[in-house]
């Protein structure tokens, strides 16, 4: 039933959009282009819904959502291939250590809710169920430096922890053949093991260590852009705030525009997973986007004494509230 009332929603967005933006209605529109971290998915449904919606036009904008060919987003972002981007707190942070001149202007979730999950047959409860497992992650040592501080806070040994990088292959293939567990977000991956009746074990990494609830993730734009037009800055948060509030009270209409947009998407997945994520986008802030100075400063000070940064970073200039609407 769910799924017919949610193929009704998309025939209905189908022909509401049918007076969307034309060439002659896009002219004198400011254009803009977002680049996203990873394939589209419901992290990025405000992005869409702003766009669908038509609060970017209402805005003076033309916005262009791609995905990023190759090369981290901020590094993107920074030498000025896109006016804003989707990026995590931790490459915020990389970059910032490395002069790298990009500022978070908005986390899309308000907490990590991201972790090691692993089929419950291999008995993984707690980080110290880790010795003698097989991890499979991306080769990044922010993911050692987890696991590790995750492992010491249960006096187990990462040493006995096998390590291969499986990159970007499939997690529900990968915990068949190679891997006992891997870290997801429970906002997809775990929603999919939901709708495949696997059940999972799962570690939450926020609830492990406080210091790891950190924005994943957020919009960033380059130190350049802000200050040459902060106006655009404005602008373009008030039209999103608009698409994540639209997705945050509206999530079955939110999904239905996200496939519309993305087709190639599990409709079911998308359901379920917008019907997680309309309670996490904005959580317990006051408003969508919000940041806290203490959760950059503490996420900083973890990178660098576990040398994920040579330098630590002034926290006060990662990020920014101040063109939130």
């Amino acid at each position: 039933m769910k799924r017919i009332l949610l193929m009704l929603l998309l025939i209905m967005l189908v022909f509401s959009s049918g007076c969307s933006p034309n060439d002659t209605q896009d002219e004198g529109l400011q254009k803009v282009t977002v680049l996203l971290d990873w394939f589209p998915n419901t992290n990025h449904t405000g992005l869409y819904a702003a766009k669908q919606l038509g609060y970017y036009q209402e805005a003076g904008l033309l916005v262009d959502i791609i995905q990023p060919a190759e090369g981290g987003t901020a590094q993107l972002i920074a030498s000025g291939q896109g006016d804003f981007g989707v990026s995590y707190q931790e490459e915020v942070t990389i970059a910032r250590s490395q002069d790298l001149p990009v500022v978070a202007i908005a986390a899309v979730i308000q907490h990590n809710t991201s972790g090691f999950a692993s089929p419950t047959d291999r008995n993984i409860l707690t980080p110290a169920d880790f010795e003698g497992k097989t991890y499979g992650g991306w080769g990044s040592p922010a993911e050692t430096a987890i696991i590790k501080a995750l492992m010491d806070k249960h006096q187990a040994d990462i040493a006995q922890v096998n390590f291969i990088n499986i990159g970007a292959a499939d997690f529900f293939t990968s915990i068949q053949k190679d891997i006992d567990f891997s870290w997801i977000y429970w906002g997809w991956t775990g929603i999919e093991a939901e709708s495949r009746d696997m059940d999972l074990n799962f570690i939450s990494i926020s609830q492990e260590i406080k210091e790891l609830d950190f924005y994943t993730p957020v919009l960033i734009a380059s130190e350049d852009k802000i200050a040459s037009d902060p106006e655009l800055i404005r602008k373009f948060l008030q039209a999103t705030a608009k698409g994540y509030e639209f997705a945050i009270a509206s999530p079955d209409e939110a999904a239905a525009l996200l496939i519309n947009n993305v087709p190639e998407l599990n409709i079911n997945l998308v359901q379920a997973s917008q019907q997680y994520l309309a309670g996490q986008y904005q959580a317990d802030a006051q408003r969508w986007g919000e940041m806290k100075l203490e959760v950059w400063q503490s996420y900083g000070n973890f990178m660098y004494e576990n040398a994920l940064i040579e330098s630590n970073i002034v926290a006060e200039q990662a990020f920014t509230n101040e063109y939130l609407p």
